[in-house]
């Protein structure tokens, strides 16, 4: 009660890897030098392991907004019709950066909460023949839920559109199949499930995609995709880099390399179904309905009577936990809760323990300790499934 961490529970910044931590402290490599060059090739490289992909990376010192409008300013022209499927705030912000550059979206919008569904889109795809981009999210944050991206980027591989996914979130934390799925641009941020503070985005770029670089008249310099894709594999920034991030995002990497990215995935799987298994043992109600809820975090309910402020306040000042609230209309209404990077179990009992006693001290009746037994059902049957299959 005396002695209180800080622990950082949200979906972005998450908790930072030691291992990171130490290598930026050597931050003060010069970034012109073929030591540092060495640090840069190694990143891009295992850049392509974690994504999982052959196509070109670029490498930004922004947040995940940079490469976003990178997306935009590189591939497109004023004027051209797009698809942007708005299921959130972070799909909304596809609709705001394509109006920014002139373009004119075709919004597919769905209440928070939904996911744009495969036919919705197989619909406006129809409506809008020459659509020349389809823009959403592999995970919408703000909400708590996953778009279908296999059976979604099959149906924009046959048009003449390119898809354009923020998986800032998504990537680390569910299975998204880049070169398989034909997913033309695909966004990731360093402070998600790669464990390290914000300022860098990265985007994969694919050679269909890559052909627009001649043709699109969006204007842009920093955020130029070409240079970045081209100067990535020899160990170079077109610009000065953010060198310490650099150095923790290559010690991050290396980590994930040795756990392998597939368990990197099911881990954050795990953690959400049994944070979903505890919310529901608890009597609370999880805010993604009709869709493929997310592995990065879980969107929860607050009681009725109750506000979801009040929640996250209660995490604060009793436990010293961050939370996140929900943001622009969800806020007071849903908390949600992060299972990304470098979070395991122990986080979790620990999280769904204070849960309990928050809301059993804002009047809502619990049975304490029901919702962590249902956390731990989940951990035992996994351990349970991974011994067996490592025995056949």
């Amino acid at each position: 009660m005396y002695v209180r961490k800080t622990r950082l529970l949200t979906p972005g910044p998450t908790p930072l890897l030691p291992e990171a931590i130490r290598a930026m402290a050597a931050a003060d490599l010069h970034h012109r030098t073929k030591q540092f060059r060495d640090v840069y090739r190694g990143v891009i490289k295992d850049l392509h392991y974690f994504m999982g992909t052959q196509n070109g990376i670029a490498l930004f010192a922004s947040s995940g907004s940079g490469a976003m409008e990178a997306a935009v300013s590189n591939l497109f022209s004023p004027g051209e019709e797009v698809i942007v499927c708005a299921a959130g705030k972070f799909g909304e912000r596809w609709e705001q950066i394509t109006t920014a550059y002139g373009l004119r979206p075709v919004v597919v919008r769905k209440p928070y909460g939904e996911a744009v569904h495969p036919e919705d889109l197989e619909t406006s795809l129809r409506r809008h023949p020459l659509a020349k981009g389809v823009f959403l999210q592999a995970t919408e944050t703000s909400t708590g839920i996953s778009h279908d991206l296999q059976t979604m980027g099959p149906l924009v591989a046959e048009t003449g559109a390119i898809m354009v996914v923020d998986a800032i979130t998504g990537l680390g934390s569910s299975v998204i199949d880049i070169d398989g799925w034909g997913l033309d641009v695909v966004i990731g941020g360093s402070q998600k499930a790669l464990m390290i503070p914000p300022g860098l985005s990265f985007c994969s770029v694919s050679a269909r995609a890559a052909s627009r670089f001649d043709t699109a008249t969006c204007p842009n310099f920093y955020f130029n995709l070409r240079k970045h894709i081209e100067a990535g594999p020899r160990g170079d920034s077109p610009w000065t880099p953010a060198s310490s991030l650099i150095l923790g995002m290559g010690a991050v990497l290396r980590h994930i390399r040795g756990i392998g990215r597939e368990r990197l995935i099911e881990n954050a799987q795990l953690l959400a179904r049994a944070t979903r298994d505890a919310a529901t043992e608890l009597g609370l109600q999880l805010f993604a309905k009709n869709a493929i809820p997310a592995g990065a975090v879980t969107a929860i309910r607050a009681p009725e009577g109750l506000s979801s402020t009040q929640i996250v306040q209660a995490f604060k000042q009793g436990f010293g936990s961050v939370v996140a609230n929900g943001q622009g209309s969800m806020k007071g209404r849903i908390f949600r809760l992060a299972h990304l990077g470098y979070f395991d179990f122990h986080d979790l009992f620990g999280t769904i323990a204070e849960l309990e006693v928050i809301l059993q001290s804002l009047g809502h009746e619990v049975e304490l300790g029901r919702g962590v037994r249902a956390a731990q059902s989940v951990f035992v049957d996994a351990r349970a499934a991974s011994a067996s299959g490592s025995q056949s």
